[in-house]
């Protein structure tokens, strides 16, 4: 993705793997992981693959998969995420809430985007497209998800997201904090899938609070 190489795997098992691949070769002996949607997915298979290498963890906007009270997003949902290249209305309508307030900070975010200078990465490939969709489903349906396994992270966890989550419903944030051991969960009013970018400022303090904290425990 982006200005990466190589081939996305097709899997969340394999995303992670990679993952971990990266972490090991810059030296890396321990640290802490923010995974945002599908990124959420993936520093939860690694942290419960690999649960020496995480300390802390943040999960925005993402679920564990598959399980008792878990709710998919509905379809229109998925038919204005599965377009090839969206457009800024359906940007706005998957990260924002369909609200004024939220509305205008959704554009003034994509207005920022505009200024950014310097060369853009390239869009992302179909072949990528199509073997991340194919590991969202697979988790989606509960095939190698992290939900029956949420127990088995003893990290810290801070659990986020928007009030009004369409992306990945909230609820899953709510199910997801109470089955882990050691969460605390934090729901950011009048926001969406975007929560991070509408309250950009408020996310980093409530991360470096999260991050800075000693010891095993919140």
């Amino acid at each position: 993705m982006g200005l990466s190489s190589g081939e996305a795997p097709n899997t969340i098992a394999g995303m992670a793997k990679y993952a971990a691949a990266f972490i090991e070769a810059l030296g890396l002996k321990q640290v802490d992981l923010l995974g945002f949607s599908l990124g959420g997915t993936v520093v939860q298979q690694l942290t419960l693959d690999r649960p020496d290498l995480v300390r802390r963890l943040i999960l925005a906007g993402t679920g564990p998969g598959a399980g008792d009270g878990i709710q998919p997003p509905k379809p229109e949902v998925f038919q204005v995420a599965g377009k090839p290249v969206g457009g800024p209305e359906d940007f706005l309508y998957l990260f924002f809430e369909q609200t004024e307030t939220s509305m205008a900070v959704g554009r003034a975010y994509l207005s920022r985007l505009e200024k950014r200078e310097g060369p853009r990465e390239p869009v992302v490939k179909p072949e990528t497209m199509k073997a991340q969709l194919s590991a969202i489903a697979a988790w989606g349906k509960g095939e190698g998800a992290a939900y029956p396994r949420l127990g088995e992270i003893k990290q810290p966890v801070l659990v986020a997201n928007g009030s009004n989550d369409i992306m990945i419903p909230t609820v899953n944030s709510f199910i997801m904090a109470q089955r882990l051991p050691n969460a605390q969960l934090i729901i950011y009013p009048d926001s969406g899938h975007g929560f991070l970018f509408q309250y950009a400022d408020l996310f980093v303090e409530h991360a470096l609070l999260f991050l800075r904290q000693k010891g095993t425990q919140w």
